[in-house]
């Protein structure tokens, strides 16, 4: 029998108690999850084996007295894959995060359990909803929402529900050229709004805020 592929991250935690018990919660279990690198440094995830870690599980607090959103923003920006694990539990904070382009949110309350599993998620590139963070997102339902049509709307619950646009292609009879094109046509009208979504994730948050994309359609 074929033993499952091993996963890797690196954890950015100022407290080194947090980041043993993530370390343990993240080695147990299958898939494993190899801890590439742990610090309390953001750098820890530019440099050595923390640099080509499939995820970056980051604290928001990282000794400063502000968030880290600015790192978190160079992360996903440079393509990583984010899993933010913080103390903050308001909704403000977790749905700028996801904006960002973080493919999971969750507070420190949620045990082994929901972290192991948006860590394995968002190996695979896609987002993870623990069960706080659903009920941020059906909560929010933003003004600024832009209008699509029922072509776009199903081109984008496609596209959450799949890994690759030439899948969603295949499952509505049409070029990938043209997937692709429906969503850049949503990503412009998002811009339109003032509400930008450059990354799956962050339209994946703006969907579901907007009522566009319900949670029982993932």
């Amino acid at each position: 029998m074929a033993q499952a592929k091993e996963l890797s991250a690196v954890i950015v935690d100022d407290h080194p108690a947090v980041r043993a018990g993530v370390a343990q919660w993240l080695a147990t279990g299958t898939p494993a999850v190899r801890i590439a690198a742990s610090d309390e440094d953001v750098r820890v995830a530019w440099t050595g084996p923390g640099a080509t870690a499939e995820v970056v599980v980051l604290d928001l607090h990282l000794g400063g007295p502000t968030p880290a959103v600015g790192e978190l923003r160079r992360l996903t920006e440079a393509g990583r894959r984010v899993v933010v694990y913080s103390m903050r539990a308001d909704d403000e904070t977790a749905l700028q995060c996801l904006e960002l382009g973080a493919l999971s949110y969750l507070t420190k309350a949620e045990g082994a359990e929901h972290l192991r599993e948006a860590v394995v998620t968002a190996a695979a590139g896609r987002a993870y909803t623990p069960p706080a963070l659903a009920g941020t997102l059906a909560g929010d339902r933003s003004v600024n929402r832009p209008v699509l049509s029922a072509r776009e709307t199903e081109v984008l619950v496609e596209w959450f529900q799949s890994e690759s646009k030439e899948f969603v292609g295949r499952r509505l009879g049409i070029s990938p050229r043209t997937v692709n094109s429906h969503l850049e046509h949503i990503r412009v009208k998002y811009a339109m709004s003032g509400r930008e979504a450059p990354t799956k994730a962050a339209l994946l948050a703006r969907a579901i805020q907007d009522g566009l994309v319900q949670l029982d359609d993932l």
